[in-house]
């Protein structure tokens, strides 16, 4: 028997309608890709990222971890966690963090799957495949949802978009440490194997 099989680009965007607990299902049943869904009902299907993406990434996530389970303020996750954003979109950054007040206000079923919520802290890192103009758009999209915070780490150009409510996006060309502010209160990123 023949077995078809499909080529997707590495970044690929579908129109189809899912119900909450439908996209959760193919989430589920596809743990090799990353799905997102944008506000107007797209599905967007991620491949995994490479080898060097991938360690940049659990550095990235261990250094948030670290400092979250050290000062107990709130909840860190990685980049298999998705979360459904007040603008209806379905949303999975690469590094996030959640006061822990906000995330105790949510149920225990809301908090086993996609949580309704944005997280107050996010961080995306571009990959070598990924459009610069679409990952600043879910940047925005996360802080017009309620980030308080959020960091585009842009490997390509060495350089981080920092992201604040009401504010214009910063730009650091290469900076060596990045501050968590007030919403990560002591918490400085450091850069060194990240960028």
């Amino acid at each position: 028997m023949d077995v078809a099989t499909i080529n997707l680009p590495t970044y690929f965007k579908l129109s189809i309608d899912l119900t909450d607990e439908q996209f959760f299902d193919v989430c589920q049943r596809n743990r090799d890709y990353r799905f997102e869904r944008t506000k107007s009902g797209e599905l967007v299907i991620m491949s995994p990222t490479g080898s060097e993406t991938g360690n940049r990434n659990i550095e990235l996530a261990y250094q948030v971890q670290a400092w979250s389970r050290q000062n107990k303020l709130g909840i860190a996750f990685d980049s298999s966690t998705g979360f459904k954003l007040p603008n209806g979109g379905d949303r999975s950054p690469d590094v996030s963090w959640v006061k822990r007040e906000r995330w105790e206000a949510l149920t225990p079923e809301q908090q086993k799957k996609f949580a309704p919520i944005c997280p107050d802290f996010v961080v995306e890192l571009r990959s070598e495949t990924d459009s610069l103009n679409e990952l600043q758009l879910k940047m925005r999209e996360y802080i017009d949802n309620g980030a308080r915070l959020g960091w585009l780490i842009d490997r390509k150009n060495k350089c981080v978009e920092i992201y604040r409510p009401q504010q214009e996006v910063e730009v650091l060309q290469s900076p060596t440490h990045l501050s968590g502010e007030d919403v990560l209160p002591g918490f400085i990123l450091d850069l060194k194997d990240i960028l």
